[in-house]
């Protein structure tokens, strides 16, 4: 049975607690109540008050561990509160003995401290092991995969980032390269323009002053290439009949090459005088060819004019005042368009350009004259032989109409008519 010690109403609070305890049937009940001091914990109270402490020391470390795991911090400190509340349940109640008869604490912890120890301890390992493999998951999401992966995919975003400012670096430095040259050739090119302006200007005022009369001096072609030239500054006008002459001296091989050319928009063969590879000189006119019987590769000066008109196509070819050839048909019915462009010693391909080198003329000329008229042969005649000089009432020959183009091609005076034929 159970007796259960109490104090009256009228006795005075004197600070003391009671507790019930089991007695023998065969006791006294009027037995004198113990006071819990006065009852013994025992070594097994003490251990497990110590292995507690212990507990909550190791849990509040825990709690530093895993500060920023919210939920297993909570988790734990759920059990530090079940354990502190029995810890205290235990205090209140204390008395009696854990031997053989077994306290009774109302089911508030277990009866043998054996299996609170063990309890607490499988709790505490269990939470351990939580912590450790929290720890373990975190230390293989921050640490390993991850950023393992995040600095492969950095070190490969670094590595196309620093080829393409290599290629940008290598496509500036060659542009900066490509400009240098073409700043550099431009330069040279002015140069080279600038002196061949300057070499010109003072052929002209040298050959100028040293020319007994405009009409005598000579351009000078000494060599197959495109671009030594002559350019007559006017041009020619509409015309249906012309007579073209000069004097002309060369010893190119095989062919001379092409001494006159004239050129409108559409029609860049309007007129054409060209000997080129083991061909005979041919004129051309509104690119039509007719095949003259002039020879006047030798070396020697010779003059050489050809007249044509538009009635049937007619035309005639003088060589040193004799007449070789005559024929019709060519371009019969074609007025010669105005408003084109005269060359000397080039082809032209284009109005005033595109040139050849395999058909430029090698060779001087001089006294390149047209007339929009049909020459009487008496007329031809008297200009070959030195006896009187005629100056053309479409294009005359005169130093002040007539450029030349290229470093080598010069205007030079033109000596007595001895020169011209050495043997006459």
């Amino acid at each position: 049975t159970l007796q259960i010690l109490t104090l009256t109403s009228a006795q005075p609070d004197d600070g003391k607690r009671y507790i019930c305890r089991a007695v023998p049937l065969s006791g006294d009940a009027s037995c004198p109540v113990t006071l819990l001091p006065d009852l013994s914990t025992g070594g097994q109270e003490e251990e497990l008050r110590n292995t507690v402490m212990q507990l909550r020391e190791t849990i509040l470390q825990q709690k530093e561990t895993i500060s920023k795991q919210i939920g297993t911090i909570n988790e734990l400190t759920t059990k530090l509160s079940l354990c502190a509340s029995a810890s205290d349940d235990r205090e209140y109640n204390k008395g009696g003995s854990w031997g053989k008869e077994k306290q009774n604490t109302m089911g508030d912890v277990p009866r043998d401290p054996n299996d609170t120890i063990d309890s607490l301890g499988k709790t505490m390992q269990g939470l351990k092991d939580r912590l450790e493999n929290l720890e373990q998951m975190r230390a293989n999401i921050s640490g390993a995969s991850f950023p393992s992966e995040l600095r492969d995919l950095l070190q490969r975003r670094l590595g196309e980032l620093e080829k393409q400012l290599l290629n940008k670096v290598s496509n500036l430095e060659q542009e900066k390269s490509m400009l240098s040259n073409a700043t550099a050739a431009y330069r040279l090119k002015t140069e080279s323009t600038l002196n061949a302006l300057v070499e010109r200007i003072s052929e002209l005022e040298k050959g100028g002053g040293d020319f007994k009369s405009p009409e005598q001096f000579k351009i000078s072609l000494p060599q197959r290439t495109n671009y030594l030239y002559g350019r007559i500054t006017k041009s020619l006008p509409e015309m249906y009949a012309f007579t073209l002459c000069m004097w002309i001296k060369s010893s190119a091989s095989p062919g001379i090459g092409t001494p006159f050319s004239y050129g409108v928009p559409g029609q860049a063969n309007e007129i054409v005088l060209i000997e080129w590879g083991n061909n005979p000189i041919e004129l051309l006119i509104n690119d039509k060819v007719a095949q003259l019987p002039l020879e006047v590769r030798d070396g020697r000066w010779h003059h050489i004019c050809i007249s044509w008109t538009t009635r049937d196509g007619q035309w005639e070819a003088y060589q040193d005042g004799d007449k070789l050839g005559t024929g019709d048909n060519l371009a019969a019915w074609h007025p010669i368009k105005p408003g084109g462009v005269i060359i000397l010693g080039q082809e032209q391909d284009v109005v005033g350009g595109r040139f050849d080198a395999g058909q430029a003329f090698v060779g001087e000329l001089s006294q390149v004259n047209i007339w929009d008229r049909v020459l009487k042969p008496v007329e031809i005649q008297s200009m070959a032989n030195c006896t009187s000089y005629i100056p053309g009432n479409v294009i005359s020959w005169l130093a002040s109409s007539v450029e030349v183009f290229g470093r080598g091609a010069f205007k030079r005076p033109l000596e007595v008519c001895q020169e011209r034929l050495p043997n006459a």
